[in-house]
């Protein structure tokens, strides 16, 4: 089980980006990387084919996990993430509320 899940809130807490939040998009698991749509936007230089024009496209690249910290939904703050066995269940809980984070 992975701390963060595709569309919990996060925090950018090093880089270009640092101090913007957004959505988590798509999660890379095997290099540890997420992405986050309009954070760590690139430029990608695009030559013209068939039906796709050509152009210069903002592209967002993914960040580590290191790089971003979730937000917890039930207090608002930046949190690291905790977890704990409700039931039989394995659930996230917020480190500084202590409260379940997954919502279903």
């Amino acid at each position: 089980m992975f701390k963060f899940k595709i569309g919990d809130t996060v925090k950018i807490t090093a880089g270009k980006d640092k101090g913007r939040d957004g959505k988590i998009e798509k999660i890379l698991p095997k290099e540890g990387k997420v992405v986050v749509p309009g954070v760590n936007l690139y430029k990608k230089h695009v030559k013209g084919f068939g039906d796709v024009k050509g152009g210069v496209y903002d592209i967002p690249r993914p960040l580590g996990f290191g790089k971003i910290a979730l937000v917890c939904p039930k207090c608002k703050k930046v949190t690291r993430v905790g977890f704990s066995f409700a039931g039989e269940e394995k659930v996230r809980i917020c480190k500084k509320c202590r409260k379940e984070i997954d919502t279903k």
